[in-house]
């Protein structure tokens, strides 16, 4: 009954939205991006998927976020299941864009919205014998959908922040009768636990694995960095990543400064959504500093001659580049945290021992950050103390380079959720621990519609 109304009150908001929707669709490129496949369309590499004979496990990430921090996953089901093949879907461009490169386009597309035939459709279509999904991305219609086919549905990764506990709170007579169908709940923390368990998942199913992004490793320079170093002679990158508006304004108000105490700097800036690439550009060349787009370096740039200045801003308009780019930073600002808007994750530049800043507005990411905190391995500022503090780390790079060590044996501690995850799914899908990579499926035999 309470799935009826759900797809009531969906259905409604369709046609009631419907022009909005049609609108965007015929005016901007990402509303149509596989526009198709969302409406369940399958796509002919997955209608023929189960032709190799392999059963299939699909793994829901929905964003860039998400990607990132499945991708030691997704490397260690390959390894760890191999008698699988493992299909990875996500809601956004960014992500679709970003899981292509990563795992390989053949095997990525995008997710089906929450509509009956749409999900019916990739259900019949791919017969998953598991389906897992990346933090809490709950849609009604898709785990009713596996419910009824007997498909195990197990979250990695999962929480729910601070932001969306008040929903979730809400709604709880809706999401109690479908999580307590859940086969398995991974939280990242014993808070997400809790709350999870409050909102309906069986006790004895939930158990706190950690954070799948300390597992996450830059371990492949990009072409960016490359090309950083390349350029570097001397120089010194402060990087700015996952910025958001309001973020770059400050950045550029703060520059005069930063380069009055560090003239050799030169400025990384990473936008959160490429469709703000344009706006950031133009942010920083009102505030007449000169400005580089990533997009625009050469393709072969070996031997090039040198292109970069002292004092210049660039503009990292690529997807996937920033993790390693942090790499090469003398100091790292963590963006998302000085407008209201959660903040995003420390724990990229924390990997390579950078020392780190950021804003007061962090709840998405409140546990990895009050870690950080309580090893005094990371710089909370406010807008009004960010320069302050940015030129603190500039000027005292003894102290930078203990608060930047502090932050890596943080996420060096923390490692550990890809393991705990692994073992997880191989009860979920009955292959004993010590088999793991050897062992064929276990009731391999396809699922029926």
């Amino acid at each position: 009954m309470i799935l009826f109304f759900y797809n009531l009150a969906l259905l409604t908001a369709l046609v009631a939205g419907s022009p909005w929707w049609l609108w965007r669709v015929a005016t901007t490129q990402k509303y149509r991006e596989g526009l198709g496949e969302r409406l369940g369309s399958v796509p002919l590499r997955l209608r023929t998927v189960n032709a190799g004979g392999k059963p299939v496990i699909w793994l829901h990430a929905v964003s860039v976020g998400e990607v990132l921090a499945v991708s030691r996953l997704v490397q260690e089901i390959d390894a760890a299941f191999p008698g699988y093949r493992l299909l990875i879907s996500t809601t956004t461009r960014t992500g679709q864009e970003l899981a292509r490169t990563r795992f390989g386009a053949e095997r990525v597309f995008y997710c089906p919205l929450d509509l009956p035939w749409a999900v019916r459709a990739y259900l019949s279509a791919v017969q998953p014998q598991l389906l897992i999904l990346a933090e809490t991305e709950f849609w009604p219609n898709l785990l009713n959908g596996c419910f009824r086919r007997d498909i195990p549905v197990a979250v990695v990764n999962a929480r729910i922040s601070d932001r969306s506990w008040p929903r979730y709170q809400m709604l709880r007579r809706l999401w109690r009768p479908i999580l307590s169908r859940l086969s398995r709940i991974l939280a990242q923390t014993q808070t997400d636990a809790e709350r999870l368990t409050a909102l309906g998942c069986p006790p004895e199913l939930v158990s706190v694995s950690g954070n799948l992004k300390f597992d996450v490793r830059a371990v492949v320079e990009s072409d960016a960095t490359r090309f950083l170093q390349n350029q570097a002679e001397g120089r010194r990158f402060f990087v700015a990543g996952s910025t958001l508006e309001g973020e770059e304004s400050a950045l550029a108000a703060a520059w005069p400064r930063l380069l009055s105490a560090d003239p050799d700097l030169v400025m990384v800036v990473a936008p959160r959504h490429p469709d703000r690439f344009e706006d950031v550009v133009a942010v920083m060349k009102s505030a007449g500093i000169g400005v580089m787009r990533r997009s625009s370096w050469p393709a072969h740039w070996a031997g090039a001659p040198r292109l970069l200045r002292s004092g210049e801003v660039i503009v990292l308009d690529t997807i996937g580049e920033l993790a390693s780019v942090y790499s090469l930073a003398c100091v790292a600002f963590v963006g998302g945290s000085l407008v209201p808007s959660g903040g995003h994750n420390p724990l990229e530049p924390a990997q390579f021992g950078v020392p780190i800043v950021m804003g007061p507005y962090y709840a998405n990411f409140r546990a990895i950050t009050d870690d950080l905190l309580t090893n005094n391995a990371i710089r909370i500022a406010p807008k009004e103390d960010l320069t302050r503090v940015l030129i603190e780390l500039l000027n005292n790079p003894d102290e930078a380079r203990q608060l930047g060590e502090r932050a890596r044996q943080v996420f060096e501690q923390q490692a550990g959720a890809t393991d705990r995850s692994i073992a997880a799914l191989s009860e979920i899908l009955h292959i004993p621990s010590d088999s793991l990579g050897t062992i064929a499926p276990h009731g391999s035999a396809e699922r029926q519609a």
